[in-house]
């Protein structure tokens, strides 16, 4: 198996710890990861892929694990997003790669494709599908949608309030997380809309125990990294919804015109606030979706199996040299 090393690298103004495996002039593959993940979330991917013969980059994104924090809510733009992941293909040398993102990670490269056409050559998003640009800014969308009830995305919105709440106990933080996102668990289900002052992560039930797909190791390596950073890098993601759609109303492409996957699990319930059925007025190229029976939010992780043998079959169908 492929042996990944870590390193630093200085990119587009910040410094990300990259998690790199595979040998350098192979195809690359950038590995995007969401909220509150890092590159460990990758670790069932990376080693395949390296293997499979790819030079495979996953970083903490900026705002997360051993890459730089910004102070600034805007420097967390959809610009400085993919410019970052831009600056990874420079170090390496690359012209173009095969960028694979999760959760938020999903925005970026579905985003990057647009905004760097000419570095993109496929892409591949988990939980999140391509989706055409809203009409109205995504705040608003959500308000006028969700109206008194709570939605995390509005809730995490003005700076130093969810930061606080998720941060006041990281350990319970990660633990409802990773172990109570899923329609399956009906008090969670209830009160993620529910009106009302309770916080976010009060809304998500104490799970019983770890779920099969995470060991207390793995659990405790998410928490110490949060404990050390805090969320806020992570949740000044989303308080740049609306300047990224303002960002992405006039991009170098207007869709995304190389092959592109999409994987998801049926019981993720990010897929009940997507709209996946309008991905094709964005995806016009080769598109094609993968639906995972009984698979949550965090896919990669909790199935890496199937999720690796998508990956597989999508890299081996695309033209000889596309990533070089």
């Amino acid at each position: 198996m492929a042996n990944p090393t870590q390193r630093f690298v200085d990119t587009n103004g910040v410094t990300l710890r990259v998690t790199e495996a595979g040998e350098r002039g192979a195809p690359v593959v950038l590995l995007a990861h969401g909220f509150p993940e890092l590159a460990f979330s990758w670790r069932h991917q990376i080693p395949v892929l390296a293997d499979a013969g790819f030079h495979v980059l996953a970083p903490d994104q900026r705002g997360y694990g051993g890459s730089s924090r910004p102070d600034e809510i805007a420097a967390y733009d959809m610009a400085a997003l993919t410019g970052d992941l831009v600056g990874l293909l420079d170090d390496v040398g690359a012209q173009r790669a095969i960028w694979i993102g999760h959760d938020w990670g999903g925005p970026v490269v579905w985003s990057a494709a647009q905004l760097h056409p000419d570095r993109v050559a496929a892409v591949a998003g988990l939980s999140v599908p391509p989706v055409p640009r809203p009409q109205v800014p995504p705040t608003e969308a959500f308000a006028k949608i969700f109206g008194e009830n709570f939605f995390y995305m509005l809730h995490f919105q003005q700076p130093g309030v969810a930061d606080a709440e998720l941060g006041a106990d990281p350990a319970r933080t990660m633990r409802r997380m990773m172990g109570s996102l899923s329609p399956a668990d009906r008090e969670s289900a209830s009160l993620m809309t529910a009106p009302g002052p309770m916080s976010f992560i009060d809304r998500l039930a104490e799970p019983a125990g770890l779920p099969d797909w995470i060991d207390a190791e793995e659990l405790e390596h998410y928490v110490a990294e949060f404990t050390r950073t805090g969320f806020t890098g992570g949740l000044n993601w989303y308080r740049n919804l609306d300047r990224n759609w303002e960002i992405m109303a006039d991009p170098a492409a207007a869709t995304i015109d190389v092959p592109a996957l999409f994987i998801a699990g049926t019981a993720d319930p990010v897929l009940a606030f997507t709209r996946r059925d309008r991905a094709a007025e964005l995806a016009t190229g080769p598109y094609r979706e993968v639906l995972i029976e009984g698979a949550g939010h965090w896919l990669q992780q909790e199935r890496p199996a199937e999720v690796n043998a998508a990956l597989l079959e999508f890299l081996a169908g695309l033209p000889v040299g596309a990533a070089s």
